[in-house]
């Protein structure tokens, strides 16, 4: 069992920045690949970012690319998204997960989620 928790989300103008941070417990973290989320109103949830157990590869969707960064940090047991020139397009809850196998981006592979973290962007 894996417990996730987001933090970090916020209103911000458009064009601002914010880092969320996901803090893990229970298994060992550094086993995990660990992913970024997000889900609009209205929408399915949607890959963002991932990043690999040791931190050295990362994938980001099409939305990201440029914009976001993921990193994390194993001797912490946290995850993180910092995300530049946030749009309104972006405004959603984003969750942190933990993969349990399969595909890197597909919400069905991801057997560990927090709670989520609500971000707003206002033009």
């Amino acid at each position: 069992q894996v417990q996730l928790v987001e933090s970090g989300g916020e209103s911000v103008q458009a064009g601002g920045s914010l880092r969320l941070s996901c803090a893990a417990s229970g298994r060992t973290f550094s086993n995990y690949i660990m992913g970024w989320f997000r889900q609009a109103p209205g929408k399915e949830r949607e890959f963002v970012a991932v990043i690999s157990r040791s931190g050295d590869n990362t994938y980001y969707a099409d939305s990201a690319k440029g914009r976001f960064t993921i990193s994390r940090d194993n001797a912490k047991n946290t995850v993180y998204l910092h995300m530049t020139g946030l749009k309104p397009e972006d405004t959603a809850v984003y969750y942190c997960a933990a993969r349990a196998g399969g595909t890197w981006t597909s919400v069905k592979d991801y057997k560990y989620w927090g709670q989520g973290t609500q971000v707003t962007v206002s033009s």
